[in-house]
């Protein structure tokens, strides 16, 4: 996460505040790692019950104001990662995603970040469950244990084994790289895992079960002949090209390798557009490999392979559509695009394993939504599911941009709320957007027109826009405000204090509240009556104001 980002989720959880899956702490340096471990236990399960991506323990936020104070948390970096290993020995391997150390109107504050705990599999701290009864840390209820531990209860396909496959199914080149992807994950062990047989290397890396060939293992690492193994699936990603040109490849396994040949049959060309104020254009590629392959091997992840398809990539002038069989399989898809949910369970949990083990896919489900982060920092519109075709999922990756003003706001505003883009993206895809998200999006000035004809304003309109708001805020120097007062009680003496209200407060900054208007007006007028520039008479409200004639006033200074 990046610092804007980072900020912007700290601004998030203190706006929510505390929930079950979120707990602030002021914490000094000598806070105890055992409460430490309870509360990863409590918010990592806690997490996994409501369906959240994650748990977040905040040091540095007082929790009865809701105010940053800071942390003298470990203030050592070497020391304060040292937490994350201190936590995995006590929990049987979870611990921290990340510790995000950020700086908050001068106050340091750290984000914990806490995975939530993977379904069948609830998180202990020293042999004990936690979880939350409201604000309190407390032993893990029996009905809440029994969610977290209840099985998936899913007939696997991935996970059968091929009795008559053997090692020599398996394509030698394909075999090598999964080491190396598996390596780099376990970077710690790489020796240990250099030294691993390559039947003890796949039933690590859970391509293999007890030894047998498994129709994951072949999928991912078998040869393109060895698939008569899983006839009568065909065992294939279909790549179509529509449009003026039309053509068609199939690719076979090992799919570990293929993916990347069918990202490189796409036509990747550049595509332009110029920014305000500025003469070179920006130049992006269509498509990003990441978000490409994450979407194809996301195919592959959740297809339903007992209706024996393809997966199909179509490829025409300005996108790509992701074709999986089955129906979306875990939630809606907003949920792993916006709000980053951790699946509760797969279609094909061992051959998601095995994915992950390769890097191939993000277990936790944070890969879709890193794909809608990675084409809004690239400008381009966000990715869409269809799935109006019963028993079949569509992922559309947009390969040009719709509306330039979207992506010129994207890139002026960097700050803009995620749920503001999402907003904009609908509307420039011709859809309106709900009436709670339009009317923040009206208020920043960022559209106009009425539903359904919504327009993305143009950049010169909302930077002419956001000028008016910084003159209607600023505030003015006190010789402003003195003439004001001067000049109005010169022509209207014995004025009482409601009508310098009415003079003055519409006058002061819109980011003033009430309170804080009346207390200006309160300060400016006794220093001119300190400065003897004016005179009052009587008492509250009798009280009348007189402006004093410059002979018998003292010499101004």
């Amino acid at each position: 996460m990046t610092e804007v980002e980072l900020q912007t989720k700290l601004h998030e959880l203190i706006s929510r505040w505390e929930s079950e899956c979120v707990e602030f702490k002021e914490a000094t340096d000598n806070y105890p790692t055992p409460e430490i471990g309870k509360y990863f236990s409590a918010l990592s399960n806690e997490a996994a019950l409501h369906q959240q991506a994650r748990g977040w323990l905040v040091f540095g936020v007082r929790n009865k104001d809701r105010s940053v104070v800071g942390t003298t948390y470990r203030p050592d970096h070497a020391r304060l990662d040292s937490l994350k290993h201190q936590i995995s020995q006590n929990t049987g391997g979870p611990t921290f995603r990340e510790i995000h150390e950020l700086t908050v109107h001068g106050q340091r504050v750290l984000l914990f970040e806490i995975p939530a705990a993977v379904q069948g599999a609830p998180v202990a701290w020293n042999r004990h469950f936690y979880a939350r009864d409201g604000e309190s840390i407390v032993g893990m209820a029996l009905d809440k244990l029994d969610e977290l531990r209840r099985p998936q209860e899913v007939d696997d396909w991935s996970a059968v084994v091929i009795p008559p496959a053997s090692l020599a199914d398996l394509d030698p080149v394909a075999l090598k790289r999964a080491r190396v992807q598996f390596t780099l994950r376990h970077s710690n062990n790489a020796d240990e895992i250099n030294s691993w047989s390559d039947a003890v290397f796949l039933n690590r890396a859970r391509l293999t079960a007890d030894g047998g060939i498994t129709r994951a293992a072949l999928l991912l690492l078998g040869k393109a002949e060895s698939t008569h193994h899983l006839t009568p699936h065909p065992a294939q990603i279909t790549w179509r090209l529509e449009g003026a040109e039309r053509a068609y490849e199939h690719f076979s396994p090992p799919f570990l390798l293929t993916t990347t040949e069918v990202f490189r049959r796409i036509r990747n060309l550049t595509v332009k557009f110029l920014p305000p104020s500025q003469l070179l254009p920006v130049e992006q590629m269509k498509y990003d490999q990441k978000v490409v392959l994450e979407a194809l091997h996301n195919c592959l992840a959740h297809q339903d392979y007992t209706r024996y398809e393809r997966v199909v990539v179509i490829e025409t002038t300005d996108r790509l559509v992701f074709e999986n069989g089955g129906n979306f399989f875990e939630g809606t898809p907003d949920d792993y695009q916006i709000s980053e949910r951790t699946p509760r369970r797969y279609r094909n949990p061992f051959l998601v394993h095995a994915m992950a083990s390769l890097g191939m896919v993000d277990r936790m489900g944070y890969g879709l939504h890193d794909n809608f982060l990675r084409q809004r920092q690239r400008y381009f519109p966000l990715p869409d599911f269809d799935l109006t075709q019963a028993g079949t999922v569509r992922y559309v990756l947009h390969g040009q941009l719709l509306d330039e003003n979207y992506s010129r706001l994207l890139l002026t505003l960097s700050d803009l709320p995620l749920a503001q883009i999402v907003a904009l993206d609908r509307i420039q895809k011709g859809e309106t957007p709900d009436l709670s998200a339009l009317k923040e999006l009206r208020q920043a000035q960022l559209v106009s027109g009425n539903r359904p004809r919504l327009i993305i304003n143009d950049h010169a309109l909302i930077q002419a826009a956001h000028r008016a708001a910084y003159v209607r805020n600023r505030a003015q120097d006190f010789e402003h405000y003195r003439k004001l007062v001067l000049d109005y009680l010169r022509l209207y003496p014995g004025s009482s204090r409601k009508e310098l209200n009415e003079l003055l407060l519409p006058k002061l900054p819109e980011a003033l509240n009430a309170s804080q208007r009346s207390d200006y007006v309160h300060n400016l007028l006794g220093k001119l009556k300190s400065a003897g520039l004016v005179r009052v008479e009587g008492f509250k409200r009798g009280a009348r104001w007189f402006w004093v004639p410059e002979d018998s006033r003292p010499s101004e200074t």
